[in-house]
């Protein structure tokens, strides 16, 4: 797996604002969010993972589980460091992680969930893994060179991720009766959260249209499809279709999300001017 910092390609780390497409100024500012979307999503689960390190059920796991955990990071910071050259507005990947509030975050729900049990944790990372290789499969063919050539990498880690979250499922749902028990749960419960990733809005929409962004709602089906198919292998139950929470795309969050902020963000906000 790559470092974070290879994850961002040269091309994408030294292109200049002056240096992206004429965007118009209702595409830009729908890009600008798409992308926080995108970065928002894996730095915050990301983060969720982090808080694993040292606490995994084995070795092997621990160490799978921070790397994965680096992994997704990585992407975040290749995602907002995009995203901060397309507002224009001088604020790099770090800017943008550690001095937004939290009503600017841009993240599913599904991400910002409390960590949980092993079995939770299994649960929301292949639920997860399955809408992103899903969704930067179809975004490596988007009109935006830029995020192409990102989308086309992150698919890479994205594809292992699935791998490895896919054969934990396996080994949980055909386990003993305990695990059986422990992930059925997990994904009854993160079922409510699983939809909001495939709700379309105006941003999607725009984009789908200007750049050929994929809309989110077409993936649904393949993703139901997918996930269906592997529950079934783990001899687990596909949780009924339920009421979805949604928000977490217009900065509306559930109460957990704050908690990680204030941790995340406290050394950068306490000590603004710090060098290391």
């Amino acid at each position: 797996m790559e470092s974070p910092e290879e994850m961002l390609s040269p091309r994408a780390a030294t292109i200049a604002p002056s240096e992206l497409p004429t965007f118009s100024p209702a595409v830009r500012t729908a890009l600008f969010d798409y992308l926080l979307r995108l970065g928002d999503d894996r730095l915050i689960l990301g983060h969720r993972l982090s808080e694993w390190c040292g606490h995994g059920p084995i070795l092997e796991e621990d160490l799978a589980i921070g790397n994965v955990s680096l992994d997704l990071i990585g992407h975040a910071q290749a995602f907002l460091a995009l995203a901060g050259r397309v507002e224009g507005k001088e604020r790099d990947e770090d800017r943008l992680t550690f001095f937004r509030g939290e009503r600017e975050f841009r993240n599913i729900k599904l991400s910002e969930l409390p960590r949980g049990d092993f079995a939770f944790t299994i649960a929301r990372q292949f639920l997860f893994d399955s809408y992103a290789a899903l969704l930067m499969e179809k975004l490596q063919s988007c009109r935006f060179p830029e995020l192409a050539g990102l989308a086309a990498k992150t698919l890479k880690e994205d594809t292992y991720h699935l791998r490895h979250s896919a054969q934990w499922v396996l080994r949980l749902g055909d386990g003993t009766l305990e695990s059986h028990a422990k992930v059925q749960a997990a994904f009854n419960d993160l079922w409510a959260y699983s939809g909001e990733a495939f709700v379309a809005d105006e941003v999607e929409l725009l984009l789908a249209k200007e750049l050929g962004i994929p809309d989110p709602s077409s993936l649904k089906a393949v993703w139901v499809e997918r996930v269906s198919a592997l529950l079934k292998e783990a001899t687990l139950q596909v949780p009924a279709d339920c009421f979805m929470h949604t928000g977490g795309r217009k900065g509306l969050h559930t109460e957990y999300l704050g908690k990680l902020l204030a941790e995340m963000q406290i050394v950068p906000r306490s000590y603004p001017d710090a060098r290391w």
